[in-house]
């Protein structure tokens, strides 16, 4: 997962402090609604994108009707298949309408109902990977829901909406989607925000290697993460029933501490 955070594309504070939330029933997919322009799909546009939600919230924190403190959503997506964190896991977002907001997470795509209509592959490859952070970093459950459903609106676009009812599947079906993350627990630390796979290298990796070392595991506590990993990780998602393809999403993380030592 490509992911930037609040620090790193430049936000500001929120007017007041976020409602903290601990858990949610799973997450509600929106798009802009106005016009986007159909050139930030280009590959050399992604430098507008951080720009793009620098304006996003300013838009929202001066939204007087709304009474904003900050940009609505919980994660936005940009064509490009990045996440940028919004109001970001256990924080109470403010996009699906009165009396909804504490039952979905919301992530948002950089799509409109003029210019830019229909999502990239990269694109719906990160809300994938919105909604797989948000299950392990904030508890959402596995609902997948649009904005439409349950509130007067034609948010999230009938282009994503009809990829929201086929079950939001991953484009291509090449990178498996992960199940669900069991709930936290105390002394779980979060998912790094990338998948972990053959070449990565960082404290993340090193985490994890150490998690799997108590566990038992034979492996070298190095912070690289090479075939010697991969093949822990593929036999580790063996013994534990998960999608076995030997790279470290949310639920290979959670279960590292989360599942019993077989």
């Amino acid at each position: 997962m490509q992911f930037v955070t609040r620090e790193q594309w430049g936000a500001r504070a929120p007017k007041s402090d976020f409602t903290y939330i601990d858990s949610t029933q799973g997450v509600k997919v929106h798009y802009e609604g106005t016009e986007v322009p159909s050139g930030l799909a280009a590959p050399d546009q992604h430098g507008r994108c951080p720009g793009r939600m620098r304006d996003l919230q300013a838009s929202h924190q001066a939204n007087t009707t709304e009474g904003y403190i900050d940009i609505a959503y919980s994660a936005v997506v940009c064509p490009h298949g990045t996440v940028f964190e919004g109001r970001g896991a256990h924080h109470l977002q403010a996009a699906n309408g009165p009396g909804l907001n504490r039952q979905h997470y919301s992530v948002c795509a950089m799509l409109g109902d003029e210019g830019l209509t229909e999502p990239t592959d990269a694109q719906l490859n990160g809300i994938r990977d919105a909604i797989d952070w948000l299950r392990s970093a904030g508890n959402a459950g596995v609902e997948i829901r649009g904005h439409r459903d349950g509130y007067a609106t034609s948010c999230p676009g009938e282009p994503l909406y009809r990829w929201v009812q086929a079950s939001a599947p991953r484009p291509g079906g090449t990178d498996p989607t992960p199940a669900p993350a069991p709930s936290p627990v105390q002394g779980y630390p979060t998912w790094p925000g990338r998948y972990l796979r053959n070449y990565c290298e960082g404290s993340d990796v090193r985490t994890w290697q150490q998690r799997m070392a108590e566990r038992g595991w034979r492996i070298t506590v190095d912070g690289e993460y090479g075939p010697q990993s991969e093949r822990i990780c593929r036999a580790f998602q063996a013994d534990k029933q998960l999608d076995q393809d030997g790279v470290v999403g949310p639920a290979t993380w959670a279960a590292a501490w989360t599942t019993p030592i077989t």
